[in-house]
């Protein structure tokens, strides 16, 4: 039989902090693991889950003649780019009606892309600047992390896919810094993404107060298990079968996501260009890179590193091809397909892909136990962009998903029809309510999303 386990145990080793996933021994009782902090509760069964939140970004739209499903409440009809998405339909429901008016000129000329994603989290106009005078506002990701974060080792993980500048002109006279970021910790002040996967797995294991220890693993090409080995056979001792069991899988995963992190470093070194460097460990397709950023997002939320998290699958207006499907025409030029048939389909093929990449890390979620249920089950996880056509540039009846149950909060498996012109940042005021979070307004909300469990 397992001996309590307090949620908070980690595993120390040179340079490693590996928090645990969810197991049935975490009581609440003392850590027990070497360098673990001690917490005390006098709960007399297992510690009750947390909520995650994650925002998942897509950008330039989507055709959305293909997106919009049918029907209404849980009676509703898939359409074919959320085809994909059908055996996992009670996990997730369709939200239509949501409006990002910031993202809207406002008398503020063109440069929908760059507000698209400066304003997707913020609710805010971005100031129109190509300058350092940048101004948008306190995201929702952020909002959360200064009342909750505090809780985990980091208060929220920022990840991407695609590298972008973060000065200078990138959308007719919008700083750069609105299209690389849908994170902010201030109004002028974004919060950084990890596009580099290697990056953020060390992030997630490495100490901070060991930085060297990253290069001595490297040179002796071990895994971070190996230097964690010793409090790992300490707290096997106080495990019981099932939880030897979760234990050992749980280390599976993180070594399969360890050799894909160490094969994307040794592909880039092979691409690498002088004219164009790139990161260290970024994977030569787009499918692979996504699924591994998703798949370090898991990671973060089973072993509680995190609670909060935001994944950019690429910028908005990125030109982006993608061979693996067939698609070696960039994604902005195909968004503005002027009803061009053969562009259009294409379109759908880049909307059906990154709903697929969507759906399997819905998947893995749904797959993975987390106190009484899942990871999905106590998850919400936002998943849509700033626009809502690519070819028409607007910014009403956003393609929307929120997955998970929020703890039990959210009733999933439904198409939500909110009014039209219900603010986007009406969602977030639920989300952060149900995360725990004081909040009475948040950006330009008018209230709530309250048929999330009606």
């Amino acid at each position: 039989m397992s001996k309590g386990v307090s949620r908070r145990t980690v595993l120390r080793g040179l340079g490693v902090t590996m928090a645990l996933p969810w197991l049935e021994a975490m009581t609440g009782q003392v850590s027990i693991a070497r360098g673990a902090a001690p917490i005390v509760s006098g709960a007399a069964g297992a510690a009750p889950a947390p909520t995650r939140m994650a925002f998942i970004f897509m950008p330039n739209g989507v055709n959305y003649e293909s997106w919009a499903p049918t029907g209404a409440g849980a009676e509703f009809s898939l359409s074919p780019t959320l085809e994909p998405l059908a055996p996992l339909r009670k996990h997730f429901s369709v939200v239509t009606g949501l409006t990002l008016d910031k993202a809207r000129a406002n008398g503020d000329g063109p440069g929908d892309h760059a507000r698209s994603s400066a304003s997707f989290l913020t609710g805010h106009q971005a100031r129109k600047t190509a300058g350092n005078d940048i101004r948008i506002g306190v995201s929702v990701d952020q909002f959360a992390a200064r009342q909750v974060g505090g809780h985990t080792r980091l208060p929220s993980i920022e990840l991407g896919c695609e590298n972008s500048p973060s000065a200078g002109n990138c959308d007719s006279g919008y700083s750069c810094a609105y299209t690389s970021n849908i994170s902010w910790r201030e109004a002028d002040a974004p919060m950084p993404k990890m596009v580099d996967p290697s990056v953020a797995f060390e992030r997630l294991f490495g100490d901070a107060t060991q930085a060297a220890a990253r290069q001595e693993r490297l040179t002796r090409r071990q895994s971070i298990l190996d230097f964690v080995l010793d409090d790992t056979k300490r707290l096997e001792r106080r495990l019981g079968g099932s939880d030897r069991r979760k234990l050992e899988q749980f280390q599976t995963s993180v070594r399969e996501v360890e050799q894909r992190v160490e094969r994307a470093r040794a592909e880039s070194g092979e691409i690498r260009r002088p004219e164009l460097p790139p990161p260290d460990g970024v994977p030569a397709t787009a499918r692979d890179h996504i699924d591994l950023m998703y798949d370090l997002l898991l990671l973060a939320f089973q072993m509680d590193v995190t609670r909060i998290g935001t994944l950019m699958v690429g910028v908005d207006g990125s030109n982006r091809t993608f061979p693996e499907i067939g698609i070696t025409e960039g994604h902005h030029h195909l968004s503005h397909h002027q009803n061009n048939q053969e562009m259009i389909e294409k379109i759908r093929l880049i909307d059906r892909f990154h709903v697929e990449r969507f759906g399997r890390f819905m998947e893995k979620l749904a797959a993975t136990p987390d106190g009484e249920g899942t990871l999905l089950d106590h998850s919400m996880i936002v998943y849509g962009g700033g626009i809502s056509d690519g070819n028409r540039h607007n910014h009403e009846d956003l393609p929307i998903l929120v997955a998970g149950r929020g703890g039990g909060t959210i009733y999933p498996g439904r198409l939500i029809a909110t009014p039209r012109e219900t603010p986007l940042c009406n969602l977030y005021v639920s989300l952060l309510e149900r995360m725990g979070c004081e909040v009475e307004t948040f950006g330009d909300s008018t209230g709530r999303v309250e048929s999330l469990t009606a």
